[in-house]
């Protein structure tokens, strides 16, 4: 009994001495088929999971059980629904989009992501339809938040000073250390990217770093050399088969 006790207490010593417990992170390939099996997922969203690699992709983004994500911009929710896949029961995640996102194209984006969420059938997903600005979420509060294929419409649109607005604000709601995932289309020196609806990765690497980020890693999972660049996103020969980056952004710990 004596002996027993003694590795009982040695055990509990190391397990309190290691810190914190963190969460495993999925594995690829388990995530690809957990989301693949989401129950009454949208018909047409398997679709886009060749072009888009979701359980890689939020593997290298360091999705895991339990997390609290923000999808940033999320229109009709199809990212969202990954996530909250990734996150699970004891997860949460917050699809945001603002007004004007949800009325475009004659509301498709309200109209999808309101059937998407029906009847609480993602029961750890939370809408926030709200500008940005407007995003009541608390502070250090994040440990994942997304952002598929919109940043170079804001800096295209409105310049570096709003991209660094929007990266200040993700910033703060991250926890310290948490990820922030930026997903765009490739854009090429020269070209006219905001009417092609693209952007250099090097304009975003260079405001998130002078928002005070660490550009921690960059992902080759959505690259497509056969893109020439010069042809705009929605071509019909080429739409939903761009060149796209994949960043890993990470908040300091020390934040």
């Amino acid at each position: 009994m004596k002996i027993k006790l003694l590795h009982f207490t040695m055990l509990s010593f190391l397990l309190l001495s290691a810190g914190p417990v963190i969460a495993a992170q999925w594995d690829a390939s388990a995530l690809t088929r957990a989301i693949a099996n989401s129950p009454n997922r949208p018909a047409g969203d398997a679709k886009r999971d060749a072009g888009r690699k979701p359980g890689e992709i939020l593997t290298f983004f360091g999705a895991h059980e339990g997390m609290t994500a923000l999808d940033l911009v999320a229109a009709g929710g199809w990212y969202t629904e990954a996530l909250s896949v990734a996150a699970g029961k004891t997860g949460k995640v917050y699809a945001q989009n603002p007004p004007g996102v949800l009325q475009m194209r004659e509301g498709a984006n309200e109209k999808a992501i309101s059937a998407r969420l029906a009847n609480g059938r993602l029961a750890n997903v939370e809408r926030l339809d709200v500008d940005l600005a407007a995003m009541a979420l608390p502070a250090n509060s994040i440990d994942l938040a997304l952002t598929a294929l919109n940043f170079h419409d804001i800096y295209n649109r409105y310049g570096e000073p709003a991209a660094l607005g929007l990266m200040n604000r993700i910033l703060q709601v991250l926890k310290p250390g948490g990820v922030f995932g930026v997903i765009d289309h490739n854009g090429a020196a020269g070209n006219d990217n905001a009417q092609l609806h693209r952007i250099q990765k090097s304009l975003v690497e260079a405001a998130a770093v002078k928002a005070g980020f660490t550009v921690e890693s960059t992902s080759g999972l959505l690259r497509n050399t056969a893109d020439p660049l010069n042809v705009g996103v929605f071509d019909p020969k080429l739409r939903g088969q761009t060149d796209r980056f994949v960043l890993r952004l990470r908040k300091p710990a020390d934040s």
